[in-house]
């Protein structure tokens, strides 16, 4: 614009920036010295404040460009420019405001010899600029006290989310007591817990960790903090009975309050002389969010608790219940096989007589080809006697139900027991491959390590369709047994691998699983200081392994 060639005259840079970012001059200097400048927001950033005035999230603010249109009225700063050289160049800047236009002057004070150069010039505008600045004293008085509130501001706020952040009354506490020491320059800070007879530190920052120590103070402090004001005194001892400083501190006494109980004090200690005015109402504000995010995670702390009692209490009930349903029916079992065994023991004792006549009279018989057919009807009949009286007995050893103290056993035996109660599910179906190992007596809950085998065991034929090969392993090392039960059915699918001890949890038909085989399993197994892991691929087969540290 040509209103404005006035400023080619001038022997610094002058930009003039219209409303935030628009460019609408700059004279001779500024384009022979900023000969790559583009726009506006491209040069801001590259000029910084030699002391950053304050801090902000808005990254133009950051920037003494932006700073200078934004201000009400007229800005002076000491800045430096990043060139894309990589030179920094030290400015004076001074923006005056005109309307909606900010005119800013840029002296380059980097160059001694500029300086002297120039000196009449900017002899002659600083004398301007003073007596601006004389006339605007007044409204710089305010910008600088709104300033200095929206600071004030902006650090409340900054401590206000560092304590609504977490639930960690640690964490709350410790990041409060930082901003409070790099606010006020203290060398040491720390929050007290109230009791009856006094105060329990329960958080420091800064020297002289004493975490725990109990303390009390003067009665004039202690009349403050009941009458919830902040105590500020300067003062040589930090609390009674403490060890006296060399020379009086700036001792800061906040009282921190819920409702009409006060819970705790912070304590500020600096060494730094000077009047606490409108900080006051920074502490008082931060008194006030601190004690409610205290009760706040106290409370949720304390239902953290309760949840995690109640889980435990709820995990413990789950685990009784299942026992509870082992128990009984495991002596629903035992009562109902003990009534069946009596049952069946005295037919079978009456045909067992009946044979063994039948068997002197066969004798008797004249005509050899009835004899020999009666021969061998017989031999047939003490066949299925014999068998008979052996899952009889197998029954009446699979449901011990003397044993509730650890007995000696000899697995294998107790494996090949259990496979004589399941035979129906392996007849004619499944192949038994034995690799058993010389295993020592193992002390154990027998019937119990009976269940957990037949559990396994009827999982495994049932996860086999037509037929297949189950192969048990059996090995003692390093005072460790170890059982293997590998079998060639169809798998299981890795995403249902860890829930298949988790009660209630099956893969077969409604009535036909109840989902609590491997739950009761496990937990048998647990009772025995041992694990049970299962590796398995689908259409492959599974391996459950038991191992049990002896």
């Amino acid at each position: 614009m040509r209103k404005f060639d006035f400023f080619n005259q001038f022997r610094d840079p002058v930009i003039i920036i219209k409303d935030y970012e628009k460019v609408v001059f700059t004279n001779n200097t500024f384009r022979r010295v900023f000969n790559n400048f583009e726009n506006i927001r491209r040069f801001a950033h590259s000029m910084n404040f030699e002391i950053c005035p304050m801090n902000s999230e808005d990254v133009d603010l950051c920037s003494p460009i932006f700073q200078a249109i934004v201000s009400k009225e007229n800005f002076f700063a000491r800045v430096f420019y990043s060139t894309r050289t990589g030179q920094t160049v030290f400015y004076d800047m001074t923006a005056v405001k005109r309307g909606s236009y900010t005119i800013i002057f840029l002296v380059d004070v980097s160059s001694d010899v500029l300086l002297k150069d120039n000196q009449e010039e900017r002899k002659a505008f600083e004398d301007k600029l003073i007596k601006l600045e004389e006339e605007n004293e007044e409204l710089q008085k305010i910008r600088l006290k709104a300033q200095a509130q929206a600071i004030r501001i902006a650090l409340i706020n900054k401590l206000s989310n560092s304590i609504r952040e977490s639930m960690d009354i640690s964490v709350i506490l410790s990041s409060a007591l930082k901003e409070l020491s790099i606010m006020f320059g203290c060398f040491k800070t720390y929050y007290a817990s109230a009791f009856e007879d006094g105060f329990k530190v329960v958080e420091t920052c800064g020297e002289n960790n004493f975490t725990g120590s109990q303390i009390s103070f003067d009665a004039y402090a202690m009349k403050q903090l009941m009458s919830n004001k902040i105590s500020i005194s300067y003062s040589l001892s930090e609390y009674l009975e403490a060890e006296p400083f060399k020379q009086s501190v700036l001792r800061v006494i906040v009282p921190v309050f819920h409702l009409q109980k006060m819970i705790g004090a912070l304590v500020l200690l600096s060494w730094q002389k000077r009047e606490l005015n409108e900080e006051i109402e920074i502490l008082e504000a931060v008194s006030a969010q601190l004690g409610n995010a205290i009760i706040r995670a106290e409370l949720y702390q304390k239902n953290a608790k309760n949840v995690k009692d109640l889980k435990a209490a709820l995990d413990e009930l789950k685990e009784t219940q299942l026992q509870l349903i082992n128990s009984e029916k495991m002596a629903s079992l035992g009562q109902l096989v003990a009534g069946v065994a009596h049952e069946i023991n005295t037919p079978v004792a009456s045909i067992k007589s009946n044979n063994s006549i039948i068997a002197k009279l066969i004798d008797q018989i004249e005509q050899k080809d009835i004899k020999e057919m009666f021969k061998q009807i017989n031999s047939l009949d003490s066949e299925a006697i014999q068998r008979i009286s052996n899952i009889v007995s197998s029954l009446k050893k699979f449901v011990r139900l003397d044993e509730s103290e650890l007995q000696e056993a000899d697995i294998n035996k107790e494996i090949d027991l259990t496979l004589e109660l399941i035979r129906h599910e392996t007849k004619n179906k499944i192949e038994i491959v034995k690799n058993y190992g010389n295993i020592p007596p193992i002390k154990c809950y027998p019937n119990m390590l009976n269940q957990v085998f037949t559990n396994i065991l009827v999982n495994a034929c049932q996860a086999i369709k037509d037929k297949g090969q189950i192969v048990i392993t059996t090995e003692y090392k390093d005072s460790t047994l170890v059982v293997r039960f590998k079998d060639d059915g169809k798998g299981i699918p890795k995403e249902n691998i860890n829930k298949i001890f988790t009660a209630g949890y099956t893969t077969k038909g409604v009535g036909v699983g109840t989902g609590l085989g491997l739950a009761i399993s496990q937990k048998i197994i647990a009772k025995h200081n041992g694990k049970i892991t299962v590796h398995s691929e689908l259409g492959v087969g599974s391996e459950f392994i038991i191992t049990i540290k002896c």
